[in-house]
């Protein structure tokens, strides 16, 4: 039987990015408030442009408590 840890995060959503902003600019934007699980910006699959929000990650509260 194997046991699979789930490492826990905490993600904030991100609105209002600019159509411009890629996933390397919210890691950059938002690393300075704690380590980054992941950052995400959504995009329509059918067009391939930003929805103009996303997604960070961190993996402890007070970094994404900073980053609100």
């Amino acid at each position: 039987m194997y046991k699979v840890m789930e490492e826990e995060e905490y993600r904030c959503f991100v609105a209002n990015l600019s159509w411009s902003t890629s996933a390397r600019g919210l890691k950059e934007a938002f690393g300075k408030f704690g380590h980054l699980l992941d950052a995400k910006v959504v995009i329509d699959k059918s067009s391939g442009r930003s929805h103009g929000f996303g997604f960070v990650s961190f993996d402890e509260e007070k970094a994404m408590e900073d980053a609100i």
